[in-house]
């Protein structure tokens, strides 16, 4: 198992939707222990493949940060079906460190996926592990939390992170 380097907000792989996976290898089993590794050392309750610069439809979560191993939830190509709710709650980004920002998500969700072997897996989620689910989801479709703040707030946090950028701080 390998640490992955985490890319950071400004990166022009995270802009972009992520591509479907169709072929199930092996190597999709030590690269979902790679990022699952990455997250924990983060640490972080989830990662997208495109967080350690991969173009793929992969993510990983696990809101008890590797507590419980049960809870660990790998999946490929996931898709909410469903959602029902409203929770507020802050979010922060293993891609944005050091910022954070209150985000409105579903208070339940249910995704649809594949398991590393391509078999279908339907699971559900409320509270954080929904908010997670979203989370991931967006940045398998090249979107960030930022996107889903207050306009003010939202701005104001464009422009500190484009100004660490231009200063080489990022």
């Amino acid at each position: 198992m390998t640490l992955r380097p985490i890319v950071k907000f400004g990166a022009a792989e995270l802009d972009i939707r992520s591509e479907e996976i169709n072929d199930f290898p092996d190597e999709l089993e030590s690269l979902a222990k790679d990022m699952v590794q990455t997250m924990y050392a983060a640490p972080g309750v989830g990662l997208a493949a495109p967080q350690i610069g991969l173009n793929a439809r992969l993510m990983v979560i696990d809101i008890t940060v590797g507590e419980d191993a049960k809870q660990l939830i790998v999946m490929a190509n996931p898709v909410i079906l469903e959602q029902e709710g409203e929770q507020h709650e802050e979010e922060g980004c293993l891609s944005v460190p050091g910022f954070a920002g209150v985000v409105s998500r579903p208070a339940w969700v249910k995704v649809r996926g594949q398991d590393l072997k391509g078999k279908e897996v339907t699971m559900e989620g409320t509270a954080l592990l929904a908010r997670a689910f979203c989370h991931e989801i967006d940045h398998l479709d090249g979107k960030f939390f930022i996107e889903r703040l207050g306009v003010l707030k939202r701005d104001l946090l464009r422009r500190k992170l484009r100004k660490l950028i231009r200063q080489g701080e990022w």
